[in-house]
């Protein structure tokens, strides 16, 4: 038997479509505009970076932390750099406490290969001595999710990793509240996610547009303007020319989000 709010779900998706198909959308904005937005960092005071994210009424919050870690043994200098997320029961009516599901390790793992594949951290300058080496973790908290969690998460993580300081180490330890300076960024990244729906493709779902998709293709771009990632999913294709496009739009789409970051 289907949930209810899977019907719920269908009766909203079936209506987007009909907007859509006179070229509108069910808020009023144009097809490839974002929602507003507002980045505020430093929310977590005994993090060693953080920020929240809003995209319209999707909240995500980010925290940094470092940890002293042993080093993969193929890259014994290198730092260790890895994003997880969790969503919260409180976000969503689908959304149920435990273990990680597909869904949320899918989103850490879009934020995580945007920042990763742009090169924005460092992690050789992660060594400590021989075996031991700093670890970052980015944790991304789903506050409320009213559609696109992909560009809002790369949002929160980005603005936090902005606002991050590496903590003191002496005698390979950590020393808690005392820091050598902020977190050297080679470049910022961030994603812009696309929507397509009957053949129309918007940016920035909201949560009916979401229900709606029919495809999905995310873009992380830097602030330098290199394609850094990018992810396909769901059932409809995107052309190449399309997808060259769509480059193009979201570096220039995500300019206003990396001078909020950079502000």
């Amino acid at each position: 038997m289907a949930r209810e709010a899977d019907i719920v779900d269908e009766i909203r998706a079936e209506y987007v479509k009909d907007v859509l198909k006179n070229g509108q959308r069910v808020d009023g904005r144009e097809l490839l505009a974002y929602r507003p937005f507002s980045v505020q960092k430093g929310v977590f005071p005994n993090a060693e970076g953080s920020a929240l994210a809003k995209l319209g009424d999707t909240q995500v919050a980010a925290g940094i932390k470092f940890d002293i870690l042993e080093p993969f043994a193929d890259r014994p200098t290198e730092g260790v750099f890895t994003v997880q997320c969790e969503f919260l029961p409180l976000a969503h009516p689908t959304f149920e406490a435990g273990p990680p599901n597909e869904n949320s390790i899918e989103l850490a793992r879009i934020v995580d290969r945007g920042i990763r594949s742009g090169e924005c951290v460092d992690v050789e300058k992660f060594f400590i001595e021989e075996g031991k080496v700093l670890g970052l973790f980015v944790d991304l908290y789903v506050l409320d999710h009213c559609g696109n969690l992909s560009d809002c998460a790369s949002l929160a993580a980005m603005a936090a990793l902005t606002d991050a300081k590496i903590p003191k180490v002496e005698e390979a330890k950590i020393v808690r509240q005392e820091y050598s300076g902020a977190l050297p960024l080679q470049r910022l990244v961030l994603s812009s996610t696309f929507e397509k729906i009957n053949g129309t493709v918007l940016l920035d779902a909201d949560g009916d547009e979401d229900a709606a998709s029919e495809g999905r293709l995310v873009l992380a771009v830097s602030d330098d303007g290199f394609l850094c990632a990018s992810q396909k999913s769901k059932r409809a294709a995107f052309h190449a020319e399309e997808i060259l496009a769509l480059f193009d739009l979201a570096k220039d789409k995500t300019a206003p989000l990396f001078r909020a970051i950079k502000a």
